[in-house]
C-alpha cells in the first residue's frame, strides 16, 4: 500500500515526526521512498548562471545579493550561444535535466526573447529544462510554459514566521504568487528551502508544512545546506547538526512522497557517509559538477566514486538508456571539465 499524498499536515504532526528515533524515522523514509522510486537511481542535474551578481534583493544568505559585498565579479544575461554550447556539452556529461539562473528579482520584457530562445534551444537538444528567474507574472509564466520550459524554480527557503528575519524585500505571498502563476502555465514547480540560517527546529518544520500542504506537492524540492560566504550577514551563524539535517530529507521524503527531493547547496561540507545517509533518507537528486552558484561542489569524479560505492546510477530519462547515460557521465569525468556551473536553488 502506498503513502497518501496529504495536504492537510499539522505542525504538531511534523514535530512528531522529527521526535521519532533515528532509525525508525529512516526505516519509514525509505519504505515510502521505494514505493515511488527506484531506490539506487539518483536524477542528476547541471545548472549554469546566465546572468550572475547585482540583485536588488536582500537575501542574507546569497552573495549574489547587490546589498553586500562579498567579491563576486558581476557578469550581464549570457549570449545565447554561450548557453546552448554549454547545454550541450552538459548533455554530453550525462545531466538529464540543464537548469538557467539569472539574479533577478524579476526578468525584464527586453529579456524575454533572449530567455525563450534558450529554453528552445536546450528544449530541442533533448533535455529538461528548468530556470530561476526570481519571481514571474502570470503572462511570463504562460511564456515559459509556451516556450517548452519544463520546470521553474522558486524557494520559500524558510517558515513564513522566519522569513522576515532573511529578506525583506519581497514577501513569502509574493514567492507563494509567483508558485501559483507557474503551476497555473502547465509548469512543473521546483521548490524548497535552505537549513542552518539561524532557524528554529519549528522553522524547519513549519517549512514542510508549507511545501506540503500546497496545492500541488513540487515535484522537485531542493534541500540546501547553508553555505556560509564571507560579506554576507549569516556568514558566522553557527553550524547545523548534520543529524538534524539527514532528519529533514527523511522528514520531507514521508511529508512529499512522489517529489525528488534533492541534495542541493552544501554537498561540499559532507562526507560520504553523511551523504549516504540522506540518500537512505530518500534524498534521490543532486546537482553535478564542481560550482554551485558561487560555491564549492563536489567534484564530479568524487561523485561518480560515491555512486559506486553505494550501488547508485545516474537516473536517465525515457529516452535515453541507462548504459548510455552511465557511460557519459563517467567520459566527463575523464575529462575533467570545468564549465561556469552553480546552484540556482537557492
Amino acid at each position: 500500500m502506498q503513502a497518501d499524498v496529504r495536504h492537510d499536515w499539522t505542525l504538531t504532526q511534523v514535530n512528531a515526526l522529527y521526535a521519532l528515533p533515528f532509525n525508525d524515522l529512516l526505516f519509514q523514509a525509505q519504505t515510502i521512498h521505494r514505493q515511488h522510486f527506484k531506490p539506487n537511481e539518483v536524477q542528476v542535474s547541471t545548472l549554469l548562471s546566465i546572468k550572475t551578481g547585482a540583485c536588488a534583493e536582500d537575501c542574507k544568505y546569497c552573495p549574489q545579493s547587490g546589498h553586500y559585498n562579498t567579491g563576486l565579479e558581476r557578469e550581464r544575461l549570457l549570449e545565447v550561444e554561450k548557453v546552448l554550447t554549454q547545454a550541450q556539452a552538459a548533455k554530453e556529461k550525462g545531466a538529464s535535466r540543464f537548469c538557467m539562473g539569472a539574479a533577478w528579482t524579476n526578468p525584464k520584457q527586453r529579456d524575454m526573447p533572449y530567455i525563450i530562445e534558450m529554453v528552445q534551444g536546450v528544449k530541442a537538444m533533448g533535455l529538461e529544462t528548468c530556470m530561476t528567474l526570481g519571481m514571474l507574472t502570470g503572462e511570463q509564466a504562460t511564456t515559459l510554459a509556451g516556450a517548452g520550459l519544463d520546470y521553474y524554480n522558486h524557494n520559500l527557503d524558510t517558515s513564513p514566521e522566519f522569513y522576515g528575519e532573511i529578506i525583506t524585500t519581497r514577501t513569502y505571498q509574493d514567492r507563494l504568487d509567483t508558485l501559483s502563476h507557474v503551476r497555473d502555465a502547465g509548469m512543473k514547480v521546483c521548490c524548497g528551502g535552505i537549513l542552518g540560517m539561524g532557524e528554529s527546529a519549528n522553522d524547519r518544520s513549519a517549512l514542510l508544512m508549507q511545501l506540503a500542504n500546497l496545492p500541488v506537492h513540487p515535484e522537485s524540492v531542493p534541500i540546501n545546506m547553508l553555505v556560509k560566504v564571507a560579506g554576507t550577514p549569516l556568514e558566522n551563524v553557527d553550524d547545523l547538526d548534520a543529524f538534524e539535517f539527514i532528519r529533514t530529507i527523511a522528514v520531507a521524503r514521508i511529508m512529499l512522497p512522489q517529489s525528488h527531493v534533492r541534495l542541493s547547496a552544501g554537498r561540499s561540507r559532507m562526507n560520504e557517509q553523511m551523504q549516504a545517509l540522506c540518500f537512505f533518507a530518500g534524498a534521490n537528486s543532486i546537482f553535478y559538477g564542481d560550482k554551485l552558484l558561487t560555491t564549492d561542489n563536489p567534484e564530479a569524479d568524487a561523485d561518480m566514486q560515491l555512486f559506486a560505492k553505494l550501488g547508485i546510477k545516474p537516473e536517465q530519462r525515457h529516452d535515453v538508456s541507462d548504459e548510455a547515460h552511465t557511460l557519459a557521465l563517467a567520459d566527463a569525468i575523464k575529462e575533467q571539465a570545468n564549465p561556469p556551473l552553480f546552484h540556482a536553488a537557492q
